[in-house]
């Protein structure tokens, strides 16, 4: 868990940080910030109908400095609703993986507790906790959310793979070697999710109640809703709903380095190891960390992305946190985090 000395550092907790495990304090959005602009690209994003070039914006957050400063929901959708996370559950695994770490349960520089794997002559038995953190185990998978052919992703959630999703994923053979190539693969975080719940001893229900005890309660998330498969696996490639202001609340516990009101919920380093960069082939515009996306917003900048245009992005620089709902395919996503980078670049 080195983190990397390009690592730009921690936004500095100002001393009169607020916390908001009961409610969210606002503020007006801060002289420095171009408010005009600002305003345009939130009108831009809420048009109706829908921008076609960036399809539905269902909701918007901004925090600075630990303040919602800006807000706004489309239509029908409210502060109280909740919003599919997809992909940015899988930020909320490296989050469980991370306080299991730190309570001594799991190492994740191990080769990964998987049944599948435990035969002597088996080379997959080799591939660490770190490896298929950083998307790196070299297990064949095709991550195709368009069914149109071979999509392994869209099997493993709604077809075959749906009741066991990390046994499933665990039966795809290697088809490079562990650590040599990043490729990016659902399959891959429900084989975590499933080795959490093995370094725990605990799953379904009692996993849930561990998630809620450890992580959402201490920093105020209330709304969350983590999906289980039939086996009581985490479903933690894609499934948990929350509000867009707990998903900001989970920004805002690594844009403090994993601390909270004082206490110390993820281990120190934790933060760091999610964003000390795995190389990637040039082909992927967004860096990787550890279950973490790089740079959308800018040098330092770091993500939990989601299906359809879910994000959370962290801007250490500027202690701002974006969080962005909707419902945008991907060839537009391309536009949304354009659009999420000139927001946060009214800020600078």
């Amino acid at each position: 868990m080195t983190p990397s000395s390009a690592l730009s550092a921690l936004s500095c907790q100002p001393s009169d940080t607020p916390w908001p495990t009961a409610d969210w304090p606002e503020a007006n959005v801060p002289d420095h910030v171009d408010s005009a602009s600002l305003d345009r690209l939130l009108d831009i994003a809420f048009s109706d109908p829908a921008p076609d070039r960036m399809g539905e914006t269902h909701a918007f957050l901004a925090v600075h400095r630990g303040r919602i400063v800006s807000e706004r929901y489309w239509r029908e959708y409210t502060v109280s609703d909740t919003y599919p996370s997809w992909s940015q559950a899988k930020s909320i695994t490296h989050a469980l993986v991370g306080i299991l770490a730190q309570q001594g349960l799991i190492d994740v520089h191990a080769p990964a507790d998987v049944p599948e794997w435990h035969e002597a002559d088996d080379p997959r038995r080799h591939i660490t906790l770190d490896q298929l953190l950083r998307m790196s185990s070299g297990l064949k998978f095709a991550e195709d959310y368009v069914d149109a052919g071979v999509s392994d992703v869209i099997e493993m959630l709604f077809g075959g793979g749906k009741d066991d999703v990390a046994g499933f994923a665990a039966n795809f053979p290697l088809v490079q070697e562990p650590g040599s190539t990043w490729s990016y693969a659902s399959g891959t975080t429900n084989i975590v999710a499933r080795c959490a719940a093995r370094a725990l001893g605990k799953s379904g229900d009692d996993f849930r109640s561990w998630m809620f005890r450890e992580l959402f309660e201490p920093i105020g998330i209330q709304s969350a809703q983590p999906k289980f498969d039939a086996q009581g696996t985490f479903i933690g490639s894609s499934f948990c709903y929350a509000t867009a202001r707990d998903f900001a609340r989970f920004g805002l516990l690594y844009m403090r380095d994993g601390v909270w009101n004082g206490q110390r919920i993820l281990p120190e380093s934790w933060v760091d190891y999610a964003r000390t960069p795995t190389k990637t082939p040039p082909t992927e515009s967004l860096g990787y960390g550890a279950h973490w996306w790089l740079g959308m917003c800018g040098p330092g900048s770091f993500s939990a992305n989601g299906y359809q245009g879910q994000y959370t992005v962290l801007v250490p620089d500027l202690d701002l946190i974006l969080v962005r709902h909707g419902n945008s395919m991907d060839e537009k996503g391309d536009e949304v985090r354009r659009w999420l980078a000139q927001v946060a670049d009214c800020f600078r």
